[in-house]
């Protein structure tokens, strides 16, 4: 089984800015390398057939995604519209700033089948592409976020997958982002 990482993953997993918020250490070639040449912890079904998430230790200095919502750090949730890339729609996110989450011990990815991908219109070389990672402190998913599922259910002409969504899914998913925000430096 072959790993790539896809464009749209490099963009945002590696960007330019090099923000404290992304993986760390290692540049794309290497996150796919080390990808390729160790085994996960374990691996989790996704949201559909095509989807599955690889879990690994952190080998880097990569932060954990979420920062819990508390009444002391309430104050410090930002929020504006933004769109993933140019040609997708802005949709409204939320993020804290000023805070800097812990050292992530686990980096889940994201990877979606090579058929699904040429579906989207994403050619890969490769069995599997990467289309996101999660840094987590435990060896699980993160929900997916609300905004993520509804995206996906407008079909790939909108930046989704064409997955229907799950009510239970989106409930819990609604009840984590409720406590829990991503940060920015």
């Amino acid at each position: 089984m072959s790993i790539v990482i896809t464009p749209f993953a490099k963009a945002r997993l590696f960007p330019r800015d090099g923000r404290l918020n992304a993986i760390q250490d290692i540049t794309p070639a290497q996150f796919e390398q080390h990808l390729n040449a160790h085994a996960p912890l374990k691996v989790l079904d996704g949201y559909a057939p095509f989807c599955k998430l690889h879990v690994h230790r952190n080998w880097t200095s990569t932060r954990c995604l979420t920062i819990p919502i508390t009444n002391d750090n309430r104050h410090q949730l930002r929020s504006a519209y933004e769109a993933r890339n140019k040609s997708e729609l802005p949709v409204l996110v939320r993020w804290f700033e000023g805070l800097e989450a812990p050292v992530a011990n686990y980096l889940v990815v994201i990877l979606y089948s090579r058929e699904q991908l040429e579906k989207e219109g994403e050619r890969i070389d490769g069995d599997w592409g990467i289309v996101g990672c999660l840094y987590t402190a435990e060896p699980d998913e993160i929900p997916m976020a609300p905004i993520t599922m509804m995206r996906n259910a407008l079909g790939v002409e909108e930046g989704g997958s064409g997955v229907p969504i799950d009510r239970e899914a989106y409930r819990r998913s609604a009840e984590f982002w409720q406590r829990n925000a991503n940060w920015r430096v």
